[in-house]
């Protein structure tokens, strides 16, 4: 039996922490603040509830898998996961309006088709088919297994089956997600619900490479979720009761300071509180320079360069009076007006705010969340630039204004909006900072190919023997079966060692 600290309780240190723990070893969690779950955090007032972080579960079986292997009982016996349908509601740029089912192609082309007719239908539908031939490419290295040794091979190639598009002399291929949409899809609707996929994790679809296809595929093939009786922050409490079953234990209000070192491998850990605490494992859950802080200043990676994010996430918690209307979708996305001057002012030299931009308006059917029937709690989302990017204003006047900009552009999808409002807060990317330890608030977003390696994550795996690297901001990358699935390889790795090839 090994001692194992792990640094941090987001989703992936506790997905590793769980299933190290039923694997024999003894496991301390150590976090910084006085809660667990990392991004996925909850806000309470006035008989309200709100996620802070994710909504809607993509790839739930990454937590079934979790829940199987550290107990022999289904996720469901801890939580109601629930497929909302529609999956998601848009509401595009000339007015135009469709609801998209859950998990069903058939279905989605089917909706397209009586929205903006047969021929742009028919052209999502065979996207959806390249897609899912870059999901089967992809799904193994990027998902499944621990980062290869040799993953300049996967930052080299471009595994999306792009169609060659013939001009004059000329043959184009899409390289980027953007030009997908230019080229192979034609419709600027169209290519607005496709590169929302990759502005929800902070992609510029202009640089994110054409593999990025895989993001929307996981939607409609695999459905979204939600978690009934609070939301996704259940889900949360589900995983660290699991822990606490396995005999985790946890100290939370205690920060790391450092991870010691002798001869070349991992000695344990520092923290604020205490002298060191000897361990032969060390799972870090943090993001890069926070881990290179702790080991000294040392890059303690793998040779991947770190990715660091550049955008952030924005939400705004609604306290509406007035009843949730009986079928309104769960998830409706308002798309920007104006595309380029969003990602412009998104990903350009000069960060700034966009008039109207792309906003996710989240209505739970929940009554967990409400003091009581007469009442609504909403959610809106967008991506912002992280802090610091391009101003110097306070955090706080920039999220303030943001916070107006999405209220007004939810407008369009919740009539009526203002005249119903109790009150709203908002979480910025200072909060983003606080809850998951990233400095300037950023995303990080999941694993892709090609790009230069660009949008890889440094492996689980260090340069210092023993010393572990889990969630988003190591291999598989960002999102929650990302991070889920970092917990099951960091967990491979430290019982099987680097002989482990991931799940079967």
């Amino acid at each position: 039996m090994a001692r194992i600290a792990v640094i941090g309780a987001g989703m992936g240190a506790m997905a590793a922490a769980a299933r190290l723990a039923v694997a024999g070893h003894r496991v301390v969690v150590y976090e910084r603040t006085g809660t667990y779950g990392g991004a996925l955090g909850r806000r309470e007032r006035d008989g309200f509830s709100f996620d802070t972080g994710p909504g809607l579960l993509p790839l739930p079986a990454v937590w079934r898998d979790l829940f199987v292997k550290t107990g022999k009982e289904p996720l469901e016996s801890r939580v109601e996961l629930v497929q909302v349908d529609p999956s998601s509601r848009h509401v595009f740029a000339d007015g135009t309006e469709v609801a998209l089912p859950n998990a069903s192609r058939a279905g989605v082309v089917a909706s397209l088709d009586a929205a903006l007719g047969p021929t742009a239908a028919g052209r999502w539908g065979d996207f959806l088919v390249r897609a899912r031939e870059t999901w089967d490419r992809t799904r193994r290295p990027l998902l499944e297994e621990p980062l290869w040794p040799d993953w300049e091979v996967l930052a080299e190639r471009e595994p999306y089956p792009a169609v060659p598009h013939k001009r004059l002399l000329r043959t184009r291929r899409a390289g980027t997600l953007a030009e997908v949409g230019a080229l192979e899809l034609r419709d600027p609707r169209l290519a607005a619900l496709l590169e929302s996929h990759a502005l929800a994790y902070g992609l510029d679809p202009r640089t994110a490479p054409a593999n990025a296809a895989v993001l929307p595929y996981m939607e409609y093939a695999f459905g979204m979720w939600y978690v009934r009786g609070g939301g996704l922050r259940e889900l949360a409490r589900a995983v660290y009761e699991r822990c606490l079953a396995r005999r985790v234990e946890f100290r939370f209000g205690t920060e790391v300071t450092s991870v010691v070192e002798k001869d070349g491998r991992v000695a344990g850990v520092e923290s604020a509180e205490g002298p060191l605490e000897e361990a032969e494992f060390v799972v870090a859950g943090v993001a890069p320079d926070v881990l290179d802080r702790l080991c000294g200043g040392a890059r303690a990676g793998s040779g991947v360069p770190a990715q660091r994010g550049g955008a952030s996430r924005l939400t705004v918690l609604l306290a509406l009076r007035g009843a949730r209307p009986e079928g309104t979708a769960h998830r409706t996305v308002v798309h920007a007006r104006d595309r380029e001057a969003e990602l412009d002012g998104l990903f350009g030299a000069a960060p700034g705010m966009a008039a109207r931009p792309t906003v996710t308006v989240l209505r739970p059917d929940d009554p967990a969340l409400v003091p009581d029937a007469d009442h609504e709690a909403v959610t809106l989302s967008a991506t912002v630039p992280a802090l610091g990017a391009g101003t110097d204003r306070s955090a706080t006047e920039v999220s303030a204004q943001w916070a107006e900009r999405l209220i007004d552009v939810a407008e369009r999808a919740v009539p009526g909006l203002r005249d119903r409002l109790l009150w709203h807060e908002v979480c910025g990317p200072a909060a983003v900072a606080a809850a998951t330890g990233a400095a300037d608030g950023a995303i990080p977003a999941p694993a892709l190919a090609g790009a230069a390696g660009r949008l890889l994550h440094a492996a689980n795996t260090t340069r210092t023997e023993g010393l572990f690297t889990v969630g988003g901001w190591s291999h598989p990358g960002g999102g929650l079966p990302h991070a889920g699935m970092s917990g099951a390889l960091v967990a491979g790795l430290v019982v099987e060692g680097p002989e482990f090839r991931g799940s079967q």
